[in-house]
């Protein structure tokens, strides 16, 4: 039966999580799945460990294992912010009416318009357009960065793949692993807001091309999942 968790950046959520992981070493059983991964992506830092001791553990157990192939069969993972648009619908629509009223009253029927209703008509449509964005879904995105050779500096790699700066896009936590002939990879942790970022073009245009690929040869993507 598939779990859901929900507002995993708020102390609630992450108690949730902490709560869920006692006695468990993973979300849905002994064996790392794609389940973890998905909260691990929806979880923008580590836990304390103070405070969340089983998901702080977890999380730090999930980091370390991310190179390796995912042996469990996942149960599925529901994040219950996601139907918050779709149970806020009625509501937009109930409101609908009373915002029709408000237009009724901004106009002036024996003038023209004012500086006053101008501002307040782009102010509402400023809002329509802030709660689009808001609706856009979002994904969690694990990447390997490889070097040109084992002599790049990682720490230099690492600096400038974070130099990237986009709207709807969130680094989060990395960690360097051996690939052979004393070369690293970095995997990298990362969530994009779906309408505003395409990892392939983050790869081809940003991360591939000057002055990044001084230190970055390729990028892939390990695994790419939506929360």
């Amino acid at each position: 039966m598939a779990v859901t968790f929900s507002n995993l950046h708020t102390e609630a959520g992450l108690k949730s999580v902490n709560d869920h992981l006692s006695g468990k070493t993973y979300i849905s059983g002994d064996q790392l799945t794609k389940d973890d991964i998905k909260v691990y992506g929806a979880i923008l830092e580590q836990p304390s460990s103070d405070l969340y001791p089983n998901a702080s553990k977890w999380y730090q157990a999930v980091s370390a294992k991310l190179a390796s192939s995912f042996p469990g069969k996942a149960v599925g993972v529901r994040f219950g912010s996601q139907a918050a648009p779709a149970g806020a619908a009625p509501a937009k629509e109930a409101a609908k009416p009373a915002a029709d009223d408000d237009d009724d009253d901004d106009i002036d029927l024996f003038g023209e318009e004012t500086e006053e209703e101008k501002a307040a008509a782009e102010s509402r449509e400023a809002a329509k357009a802030s709660a689009k964005k808001k609706e856009s879904g979002k994904s969690s995105v694990l990447m390997d960065v490889k070097p040109w050779d084992d002599e790049t500096d990682m720490k230099k790699l690492e600096e400038a793949v974070r130099s990237v700066q986009m709207d709807g896009l969130l680094w989060g936590a990395s960690k360097l692993v051996p690939v052979g002939y004393g070369i690293k990879k970095m995997q990298i942790m990362l969530t994009i807001v779906d309408d505003l970022v395409s990892v392939d073009t983050l790869i081809e245009e940003r991360l591939t091309e000057e002055p990044i690929n001084e230190y970055v040869q390729s990028c892939d993507i390990v695994a790419f999942n939506k929360i």
